[in-house]
């Protein structure tokens, strides 16, 4: 297994469904429960266990899904509601280390519970011709309402699967 990506790297099938999107959308509702069983007991020492060596600690990782489904979320609206609007990147590394990642995680699980709900209520209701929706991020180029919702669904598994191997340390 690649600890750097342990469930593998994103693939977006090149045709994407409103089937797809359901699935992804079962794991992204499912996840603040899920997230909330493997943090919610842990102590300081378990809290700053880290995956590999020089990676984000558990505290960062769980703080790290929120502001990103958070960024996350914005895009996929604004590709919902503009044409084509570029999109600035967040650099995720500087957001990590200030000082909001110090505070409990239970601040960010309560921001996945809110972002995530509107998330799946956004997905609900998704047509096969908003999938092809795009909004243009400065550093990745063009991409498709389809790949974001897979990649919203991507990522929380990814990290989720990082927060266990460190904990198994």
């Amino acid at each position: 297994m690649d600890v750097k990506f342990p469930i593998g790297e994103l693939k977006v099938p090149e045709q994407v469904t409103l089937e797809h999107v359901q699935e992804w959308l079962k794991q992204i509702e499912t996840y603040t429960t899920r997230l909330r069983e493997t943090v919610d007991s842990l102590n300081e020492e378990q809290l700053s266990k880290t995956y590999r060596d020089g990676s984000w600690n558990v505290r960062q990782l769980v703080h790290h899904i929120a502001d990103s489904q958070m960024n996350m979320f914005q895009r996929l609206k604004l590709a919902l509601t503009d044409e084509n609007p570029k999109v600035p990147n967040f650099v995720q590394d500087k957001w990590a280390v200030q000082p909001d990642t110090e505070l409990p995680v239970e601040s960010s699980i309560k921001m996945l519970e809110g972002i995530n709900e509107r998330i799946v209520a956004l997905g609900n209701s998704v047509t096969e011709e908003e999938l092809s929706r795009i909004f243009t991020h400065e550093n990745n180029g063009e991409i498709s309402v389809a790949t974001k919702i897979a990649k919203l669904a991507w990522h929380e598994e990814h990290h989720l699967e990082h927060i266990k191997i460190a904990l198994s340390k």
